[in-house]
């Protein structure tokens, strides 16, 4: 099933870069980041049980939880700066699309 999620501290091509790389050695070349709204959406197929919990606790270890989760206003500082160690490792890492 291929399921949306909103994701918080996503803000450019480099967030986008990491986070598809991040999950791609689960889930393939199903992620995909829209950068074009706001809060910014990610797409990915869920396939076996497990891969949701997977999916959101792989996000928020990178900085990005989904927009609507409660965090701490210590737990959200935390992670807008892994957010933005993430970004900036995407920037310079880019994953490179397949044809």
């Amino acid at each position: 099933m291929v399921k949306t999620y909103e994701v918080a501290n996503i803000r450019c091509e480099g967030c986008a870069n990491t986070i598809k790389k991040e999950l791609s050695e689960h889930f393939g070349n199903s992620v995909e980041v829209d950068l074009t709204v706001v809060p910014r959406k990610v797409t990915v197929e869920i396939k076996e049980d497990g891969d949701e919990e997977l999916f959101i606790s792989t996000l928020r270890k990178l900085g990005y939880p989904l927009y609507d989760d409660e965090v701490s206003s210590i737990e959200g500082v935390v992670m807008k700066g892994k957010s933005f160690v993430s970004c900036a490792v995407g920037k310079f890492n880019p994953t490179k699309e397949k044809q």
